[in-house]
């Protein structure tokens, strides 16, 4: 059984613990920084968008980790298959980067003298422009991408981290959001169109334990002309009231229970870049990925250490609905990831 909440109301009561651990289909729970009691220090506040089609991707992202700040921008060529990743970093932000409370309507924006970030928000559409001057060789890269809002649900999760009743993981994902827009690097258009281009948002607030590794997974797209999406993972906290896991057909959630990524072993260690496969405990979600791209960094710097893999690819396999409906999905590109922090 999944709570699901379904009022709205503060986030955290009057001790800043989470008021209402569960799933919901919309932002209900209320954020407002200012009533967290943990220490400022471990406060975590990111925006993250991947925009995608068959053939390419970019990632963007925006992150406040109150210690330091961190902006991201990725590309990918799945035909080649190639990929880029540049971030900057900016020391004690502690806030100043100033992330609305509500994925709702709002802009951030944050900057270096070498690159802009700004993700716009007026609650009807998203529009995402960036440019960094060393991208990749002494290269810029530069863009801007519009994103529609169409109407529906998103996945929605309150989630505390057993032990430390101060710490919680609240966060929202938004599948299918269709896309148009132009990035611009070495002398390529990488041109998005909204009849065969998705995106993604990863809207996260939350107070942090400093030792964690998640597992997520992502996927948008059309099921025999129909916007089709999923969000799976695991490890953002204590999910014994709910888990994130929910398809999306047509915008309309559909919630899932336990879903596990099974990832290969090579000889000592995992081999991201065999085939995995992910099953579920309520038979809703089995399927087959393909990797195409290991998109792996790996940032040790003493007492912090991110070691990710996020693997884009093709899912290949069935979903069941709340109907019990069943989908055939076939050579759906999205991507799994594999998170180790020390933060």
């Amino acid at each position: 059984m999944q709570h699901q909440i379904l009022t709205s109301k503060p986030l955290l009561d009057e001790n800043g613990h989470l008021a209402e651990p569960g799933y919901a289909t919309s932002l209900l729970p209320i954020y407002d920084r200012a009533a967290i009691k943990a220490n400022r220090w471990r406060i975590k506040e990111w925006d993250y968008y991947y925009i995608g089609n068959d053939d390419y991707g970019v990632a963007l992202t925006i992150a406040d980790n109150s210690y330091m700040g961190l902006d991201s921008i990725s590309l990918l060529d799945f035909r080649t298959p190639w990929e880029q990743t540049t971030s900057q970093m900016s020391w004690l932000t502690d806030g100043k980067v100033g992330f609305p409370a509500t994925s709702v309507k709002g802009d951030v924006f944050h900057s270096s003298k070498k690159h802009a970030m700004f993700f716009h928000n007026d609650g009807e559409k998203r529009v995402l422009e960036f440019s960094m001057e060393n991208f990749c060789d002494g290269k810029p890269i530069k863009g801007r991408i519009e994103l529609a809002n169409p109407k529906g649900d998103s996945m929605v999760i309150a989630t505390p981290f057993a032990g430390h009743p101060k710490h919680f993981y609240y966060n929202q994902k938004i599948n299918c959001l269709p896309a148009k827009g132009v990035v611009e690097f070495n002398g390529v258009e990488y041109v998005f169109e909204p009849e065969t281009s998705f995106g993604v948002l990863d809207w996260g607030r939350g107070v942090w334990t400093y030792k964690n590794t998640w597992y997520w997974g992502s996927a948008s797209g059309l099921v025999d002309g129909v916007p089709f999406g999923f969000n799976i993972g695991y490890g953002f906290g204590d999910t014994t009231a709910a888990t994130e896991n929910m398809l999306f057909y047509n915008h309309k959630a559909h919630k899932l229970e336990d879903v596990t990524f099974h990832i290969p072993m090579g000889e000592k260690e995992e081999d991201f870049l065999a085939p995995w496969k992910f099953t579920s405990s309520d038979g809703r979600f089995e399927m087959d990925f393909e990797p195409i791209i290991d998109r792996h960094a790996d940032t040790n710097v003493g007492v912090i250490r991110s070691n990710q893999h996020q693997v884009f690819g093709k899912f290949n396999g069935k979903v069941v609905l709340d109907d019990g409906t069943v989908l055939e999905v076939k050579d759906l590109l999205g991507f799994a990831e594999k998170v180790f922090n020390k933060w």
